[in-house]
């Protein structure tokens, strides 16, 4: 594509008549740049990338994109905010790839990994092609790729959609976060179906306040689109049981669904049932009332199959089939996870790393836990410091034998972090272990017949963060280990 006609899908008063290269490549990262590329200079919290575009230039770059003049002897053009020109100019160049595939986006503070795998199986199970793009990997088909972010800046995002569309996938779930929508990753993507989960402290590193978390969440259904179309309607899927939801609704002009247990709803569950093995309901909807058996369990886990039937039904699905597929599922990886050595106690590994999800995972767990609730938890670092009594808390409120350790301490002293936990819990009884290893293996040597140990925060992650090192840990391998190692030694 040539430079001109590029920048022709950008302002109309961004003024450049100089030279017109044909364009290769968009890029952000002057060491992906070649020989035809538009570099496109942004501005990060560490580094700036206009102090990279003479480098940039030396490694091919026909063109330059920034925010204020450089000397370079290739054409620079100026623009306001380089981030939202970005976007613009990704989903131009990559042929507004959102628009040929059904796009489902999901936020919310918790249950947007479950909610996606669950959506993206319904789907596969009507017999589409399907993508996901989301926390754990980036999925094209069958194929998966590793992922750097839970939402892709625009640039990768459309370059991603664009691959996918290529790939003939008719159908793309992704989980959209707050930072996402802040920064304008997501412009430029065509969203059918927007799914909320639910909203809960978290990220207030970021955010500061809660009424911001809020708003920065409700930048998905605000930007919905304000057309109607009878052939391809927009539809916002909201939790009833939220009072966010109500502010969504207002704000967005799609089509709006409802889920919930407690509220009414569009779609409702009533005469909920769990069970160690799995979780049974009634479903309320305007399609009549059908029993539903899931092989998850806890509560949170009906909301995120309520959401998952609600945007199957949004785009056109059968309910029959959605069920099927629904109840066919047996897991996601890293949540609520169990793990098996041959134990004669139950032990769960899960992402749960704010405290209203581990509050909802303690709470499933005390009701099939036969004896004591073992705690295996801990707070990240250079993140939201105002959790970490509040998930002290609710680690000794709800487990009888609370473990507090690392999570990804990242640049922060664990051993302070933890001290920061403990302003929750004064007089309370706890246990206080800083390697996160020898604490799974002190949950897992002090446990006995009955007992049940849930291993919190990390989840299907495979590493530990600690200062500038990346390091192999897994939840699920550790605990494995010092079951067998257990075993060996009785």
């Amino acid at each position: 594509m040539k430079l001109h006609q590029l920048l022709g899908y950008l302002h109309p008063f961004v003024d450049y008549k100089g030279e017109n290269p044909e364009i290769i490549s968009i890029e952000n990262d002057n060491r992906k740049v070649q020989k035809g590329s538009l570099f496109i200079c942004i501005k990060g919290y560490t580094v700036d990338g206009h102090d990279f575009a003479q480098s940039a230039v030396a490694n091919g770059a026909s063109a330059v994109l920034a925010e204020r003049d450089l000397n370079l002897n290739v054409p620079v053009i100026v623009v306001k905010n380089t981030i939202r020109a970005m976007a613009v100019l990704a989903d131009a160049f990559y042929g507004q790839p959102s628009h040929k595939i059904h796009m489902i986006g999901i936020t919310g503070t918790n249950g947007k990994t479950t909610t996606s795998h669950l959506i993206e199986k319904i789907f596969a199970d009507a017999g589409q092609k399907t993508g996901l793009i989301g926390t754990m990997y980036t999925k094209i088909g069958e194929r998966t790729f590793e992922v750097k972010n839970t939402t892709p800046e625009s640039l990768t995002l459309q370059k991603t959609l664009k691959q996918m569309a290529d790939a003939e996938v008719q159908t793309t779930v992704m989980e959209v976060s707050s930072h996402a929508l802040v920064h304008g990753r997501v412009h430029g993507t065509d969203y059918d179906v927007a799914v909320f989960t639910n909203l809960t402290q978290d990220h207030l590193d970021y955010h500061k306040t809660m009424e911001e978390y809020k708003k920065a969440k409700g930048l998905l259904f605000a930007q919905l689109g304000n057309a109607y179309s009878h052939n391809k309607p927009k539809f916002a899927v909201l939790n009833a049981d939220d009072p966010a939801s109500e502010e969504y609704a207002r704000i967005t002009s799609a089509h709006t669904l409802t889920y919930g247990i407690d509220n009414h709803a569009d779609l409702k569950a009533t005469n909920v049932h769990m069970t160690a093995s799995g979780t049974s309901f009634e479903l309320v909807s305007p399609l009549g009332v059908n029993k539903i058996n899931i092989q998850l369990i806890g509560k949170f886990s009906v909301y995120n199959v309520l959401a998952g039937i609600a945007t199957g039904l949004a785009s056109g699905l059968p309910l029959a089939g959605i069920i099927s597929s629904i109840e066919s599922v047996k897991g996601v990886s890293g949540r609520f996870e169990p793990v098996d050595g041959g134990q004669d106690f139950s032990v769960i590994v899960d992402y749960a790393h704010t405290p209203d999800s581990l509050e909802n995972v303690l709470k499933t767990v005390g009701q099939f836990a036969e004896k004591r609730v073992f705690v295996v938890v801990g707070c990240g670092g250079d993140r939201d410091r105002t959790k970490r009594p509040l998930m002290a808390k609710i680690a000794c409120e709800y487990a009888s034998n609370p473990i507090f350790t690392s999570d990804n301490p990242r640049s922060e002293d664990p051993g302070q972090i933890l001290i920061d936990m403990e302003e929750g819990v004064e007089g309370e009884s706890y246990i206080k272990i800083v390697d996160r290893e020898e604490a799974i293996h002190y949950a897992v040597n002090n446990a006995q017949t009955g007992d049940v140990i849930l291993i919190a925060g990390k989840g299907h992650e495979t590493y530990q963060q600690v200062g500038d090192q990346i390091l192999d840990f897994d939840d699920r391998e550790v605990a494995l280990k010092a079951i067998k190692q257990k075993g060996k030694i009785e």
